[in-house]
C-alpha cells in the first residue's frame, strides 16, 4: 500500500469537490458482450459465478484508481483489491459475504474461491474485517436483466469501495450479453476510468482463454 499525492492543482480541486459531497458515489450500468467468455466456460465446464467474479475483479485490479481508497485526509493505493461477493447459505434465504484474495492465476483463484464459498455456506459472515478497505463489493442478481441498480450504503461517513453487480445473462443477435453495474467514489474514479472499466471488461471477455 502506498500514499497517493496529487501534484496537479486541478486534480486536487476535483478530489476536494466530490469528497465534500454527502453522496459522492456515481453509478453506471451497461450491457456487456461476454460471448467468448461464456462459451469457453461451457466448453470446459467451469463454474459461472466464480469465473465472473474473477473476470470482474481482474478488470478492476488492472485500473489503479479502482484500488485507491480514502482514509481520512489521505488517499492510499492497495496493491490488490479483494472481491467480497455474495453467496447463498444453508442458514437462511439471504446471502453471506465471501471474501477472497484476488489472484491473477485463474485456476488458483477458482480453487480458493470455492474453498471459502463452501465455508460461508454453513458459517455465513456479514462483517468486514476491522480496519480493512481493500475490497470490491460484488453482488449477482442473476434473475433480472436489470437496467439500473441502487446499493444500500452509509453516507455519513461514506466509504470509497467500488460496488460491482451483474444480472441475468441473455442472448441477442447471436451475442451473449450481461448487464453490469459499477458504482465508485467520484473523487477517485472519473468517467474516463469508468469507461475504461467497461471497455476493458469486454476486451477481457473476448480474449479469455483456458
Amino acid at each position: 500500500m502506498k500514499k497517493i499525492k496529487f501534484d496537479s492543482a486541478h486534480r486536487k480541486k476535483h478530489f476536494a469537490f466530490f469528497n465534500g459531497m454527502s453522496h459522492p458515489h456515481f453509478q453506471l450500468t451497461a450491457n456487456v458482450v461476454i460471448t467468448n467468455f461464456y462459451k469457453t466456460l461451457k466448453i470446459y465446464n467451469k463454474p459461472l459465478n466464480n469465473s465472473l467474479v474473477y473476470l470482474l475483479s481482474k478488470t478492476a485490479n488492472d485500473i489503479r484508481e479502482f484500488r485507491w481508497r480514502i482514509r481520512g485526509e489521505e488517499v492510499v493505493e492497495h496493491p490488490m483489491a479483494r472481491p467480497s461477493f455474495t453467496v447463498l447459505t444453508d442458514q437462511a434465504d439471504v446471502f453471506s459475504f465471501c471474501t477472497v484474495d484476488y489472484m491473477a492465476d485463474y485456476e488458483a483463484f477458482l480453487a480458493e474461491a470455492s474453498r471459502i464459498q463452501e465455508l460461508m455456506r454453513s458459517n455465513p459472515s456479514f462483517e468486514d474485517e476491522e480496519g480493512m478497505d481493500n475490497y470490491l463489493f460484488m453482488s449477482a442478481i442473476p434473475w433480472v436483466k436489470f437496467t439500473s441498480i441502487q446499493h444500500a450504503m452509509n453516507y455519513l461517513p461514506h466509504d470509497s469501495v467500488p460496488r460491482i453487480s451483474w444480472g441475468k445473462i441473455y442472448e441477442e443477435n447471436t451475442e451473449i450479453l450481461m448487464p453490469v453495474s459499477v458504482q465508485a467514489h467520484h473523487a477517485l474514479v472519473d468517467g474516463r476510468h469508468m469507461g475504461m472499466y467497461f471497455n476493458n471488461l469486454e476486451e477481457n471477455a473476448l480474449n479469455f482463454k483456458l
